[in-house]
């Protein structure tokens, strides 16, 4: 990346889509230059119904961020759900050009180049390459090795693969927004390095993204992104519980979750009473319940979720390889001890997000910022702006280059 380069992120959740539009600084960090947001419903379970609603979000969002950033805006980063991505683990062997000069950018670049070349199936396209770490000759295993003194070295990495039906879709909803598609991202690898602190990114960890409408799975070990998937559970089916169970208004049962949210009912410190203003029952228009009442429907979804994450990455034969588990999204953060049902549930060591950057940035911008500060931070690429036109007095046009579609590496 270079100083002043502008990186647009959009992220399309189940209720809203959020964009935010960031510049590198001196500093090499990004600085927020907006953010904005826009109600959307046309994701249902981790599924595109609704492409044009998508479209009509994604166009506000736009219109909004290009009134307060006074530039036009014609290409983004987008996020992309689990469940549609595959990752694949492969390593090639490069001699370096010159055998008495140390490994340069070009033999990296060559590597990384040489590493795509795989047997892609037919319903995937690659969309990402990610760099996991550089073995020289001698055996040493290092981060980056441009600058080393080494005759070949090996690159291992990670090939991310996305389904190319759902690329399609994504494609299709940005050319009616008037956006180009600068690369996808899945969200847990963009989350990565904003919800796990500098002690974390070493370590092997689950990450788990409970929002409203899905949880997203991310697993790592060290800089290794070994898997990602899509539950399509959240917190809106704990509010739809209760609901339904207590026979209340979705409204009333979101105010009550958020309340008196708590995953386990034997923390009970005191069982109050509760009057529901909206029961809609044949006997009276009031009715009274004990707080315990509400607690174990909740208890009931979240030990759900977490036993569904429990059976698939059981499945996937992961689980032994995950030291703890770090929470995060709109979701989960509001229900207490939660952290403490997926311990007893998933058998490991459960916390919830509480990386210092986290508090800097609003909940709904989270995962687009997330993303915008992935991209910024990729190693061993040229370009990564977005494509805007700055309508200054000398009217800037500002072009990329380089793009994940191509993978950053010319």
């Amino acid at each position: 990346m270079a100083i002043g380069d502008i990186i647009v992120g959009i992220d399309i959740g189940t209720s809203k889509v959020s964009t935010v539009v960031g510049e590198v600084n001196n500093f090499k960090q990004i600085e927020i230059i907006c953010n904005t947001t826009c109600k959307c419903n046309g994701i249902n379970k981790g599924q595109i119904i609704d492409e044009d609603a998508i479209s009509n979000a994604i166009s506000r969002t736009m219109n909004e961020a290009e009134e307060i950033a006074n530039f036009k805006i014609s290409s983004a980063y987008i996020t992309i759900p689990g469940k549609y991505i595959t990752i694949v683990q492969n390593s090639v062997v490069k001699e370096t050009k010159e055998k008495l000069e140390s490994i340069s950018s070009k033999d990296v670049i060559s590597a990384l180049n040489s590493v795509r070349e795989i047997e892609i199936p037919d319903d995937c396209e690659l969309i990402d390459i990610l760099p996991d770490k550089f073995i020289l000759e001698d055996g040493k295993v290092v981060d980056d090795p441009i600058g080393k003194f080494s005759s070949s070295f090996t690159l291992m990495a990670q090939l991310i693969l996305a389904d190319k039906n759902y690329i399609k879709k994504l494609t299709s909803i940005c050319k009616k927004s008037g956006i180009d598609i600068d690369g996808i991202v899945p969200i847990t690898l963009a989350e990565r390095n904003l919800v796990l602190d500098n002690n974390e990114l070493d370590d092997n960890v689950m990450i788990l993204d409970i929002g409203g409408g899905n949880t997203e799975i991310g697993i790592f070990n060290g800089n290794s992104f070994l898997y990602t998937n899509t539950l399509s559970l959240g917190g809106d089916n704990v509010t739809s519980d209760i609901a339904y169970v207590l026979n209340i208004s979705k409204e009333e049962a979101d105010k009550l979750k958020r309340q008196y949210g708590l995953a386990l009912k034997s923390f009970i410190d005191n069982d109050t009473n509760i009057i529901l203003n909206t029961y809609n029952g044949a006997d009276t228009r009031n009715k009274t319940i004990k707080s315990s009442e509400l607690i174990e429907i909740i208890e009931a979804r979240i030990e759900e979720i977490f036993s569904l994450i429990n059976k698939d990455i059981t499945a996937q034969g992961l689980k032994n390889d995950i030291n703890y588990v770090v929470l995060t999204g709109d979701g989960i953060t509001n229900i207490s001890k939660s952290d403490m049902a997926g311990k007893i549930i998933l058998n490991t060591q459960v916390k919830f997000a509480s990386a210092r950057l986290l508090t800097t940035v609003k909940p709904t911008y989270r995962t687009s910022y997330a993303l915008i500060r992935y991209i910024s931070s990729k190693p061993f690429v040229k370009r990564v702006s977005s494509t805007i036109d700055t309508k200054s007095e000398k009217s800037l046009i500002k072009t990329v280059l380089g793009k994940v579609r191509d993978f950053f590496y010319s």
